[in-house]
């Protein structure tokens, strides 16, 4: 029976998880990959094989009490009987809020559970989602080593002006500052830029993480200098159902004139907007794609967009003092060759020259000529948390 770690991703209505042989070797050696999706609804679980082939697939239709816990056990039980079974060593988490504290990945314990959740204001949509299988995992096997890795903590890197709102004292004392997002998936692409070309690992590099939640990320010499994410996962670019940046008067309006309670507002900024509200067809840039020749609303999303991140990227560029290269990952990023044109498109004043043929090719590089260039780095936020996890357990092993 081999002993292998398992890496969790909970969102909302999914389970996404990895497992990693745990061998010891530099590089992680995947074994699975999967998903539970429709939890609490119609709940869906398939994963695949290290070499991308089906290895098991399951439904539950109209199961709406099966969630994370019932998953889990499924998930222990599938890693039980398969190839004659494999034995968990540890778990692995990626948790979207580490407050102004926890600037590394940490082994969990209950002190520490508590304090994260005391951050579940600065994330209330996300952060509870995060704890539930911790907590789950915590009461049904409780030695079993757990390691939270965070989407905040490559950003601490980033200078007290980056992280600052002009807010009084007090306020950015009790957290209110600017924190961001999306940094499992921002510290893999560090660790593979040295091995696309060795100037992005050296370079000023703005990384473009599209998908469903889109971000950007400005890096100075592989570390965090800017970010358009700030106090929540809702600031920045235009999303698939969120907002992106908004005046904080609309929020105002749609209580005093629209008679939103706080909470409501949040729903329908976090819910209801984005590609979705912009469209009014779908928050799916596939679905705008295909209807966006016939459809007014699905080409002005799209538009919006690209404008959007065309416009954050200068910001970046302004904070790194110019640019050396341009990373596309993430679901639209790594797969949607129109969009990728588009933002290069809306960035030649840079000096980008888009070479369509590679980029229709789904090549690395996908610009030619002597300005900066552009690439395609396909991401892996699981394979960052099992080497943070890794590295938490190995130092606890070394002392």
């Amino acid at each position: 029976m081999s002993r292998v770690h398992l890496v969790l991703n909970a969102g909302s209505s999914s389970l996404k998880f990895q497992v990693f042989l745990d061998d010891g070797a530099d590089v992680p050696n995947r074994l699975y990959r999967g998903l539970f999706e429709g939890l609490g609804t119609d709940p869906h679980f398939r994963v695949t094989d290290h070499d991308g082939a089906p290895a098991g697939e399951e439904r539950w239709p109209g199961q709406g009490a099966f969630g994370f816990e019932e998953a889990l056990a499924h998930l222990s039980d599938w890693l039980g009987a398969h190839r004659g079974g494999h034995q968990l060593a540890a778990v692995g988490h990626r948790v979207v809020h580490g407050g102004p504290h926890f600037a590394h990945a940490v082994r969990l314990t209950p002190e520490i559970i508590a304090e994260l959740d005391t951050l579940s204001p600065l994330a209330p949509l996300h952060q509870p989602r995060s704890l539930e299988p911790i907590r789950i995992i915590a009461r049904r096997v409780p030695g079993l080593p757990q390691v939270a890795a965070f989407d905040t903590a490559f950003h601490h890197t980033q200078p007290e002006m980056a992280r600052l709102f002009a807010i009084p004292q007090s306020l950015t004392d009790a957290g209110v500052r600017r924190y961001g997002f999306h940094g499992l998936s921002y510290a893999y692409l560090a660790s593979q830029f040295p091995k696309v070309d060795p100037r992005l690992a050296h370079g000023r590099v703005v990384a473009a993480h599209l998908g469903n939640g889109a971000s950007l990320c400005g890096y100075d010499a592989g570390r965090s200098i800017a970010t358009t994410m700030g106090f929540s996962a809702l600031d920045g670019l235009v999303m698939g159902t969120r907002s992106g940046a908004i005046d904080a008067g609309v929020v105002f309006y749609l209580q005093r004139e629209l008679g939103m309670s706080a909470d409501e507002a949040e729903h329908f900024l976090y819910t209801q907007c984005g590609l979705l509200g912009v469209s009014g067809l779908s928050n799916d840039m596939r679905v705008l794609r295909e209807a966006a020749d016939a459809d007014p609303g699905a080409r002005r999303a799209i538009d919006l967009f690209v404008y959007r991140i065309a416009r954050e990227t200068g910001s970046l560029m302004a904070a790194l003092g110019g640019i050396d290269a341009l990373v596309f990952t993430a679901g639209i990023g790594e797969n949607d060759a129109e969009t990728r044109a588009e933002v290069i498109g809306a960035l030649r004043w840079a000096g980008f020259e888009l070479d369509a043929e590679a980029n229709r090719a789904g090549a690395t590089r996908i610009t030619r000529g002597e300005g900066p260039q552009a690439y395609v780095i396909a991401t892996d936020e699981e394979w960052t948390i099992v080497r943070e996890m890794r590295a938490v357990l190995g130092a606890e092993t070394a002392h």
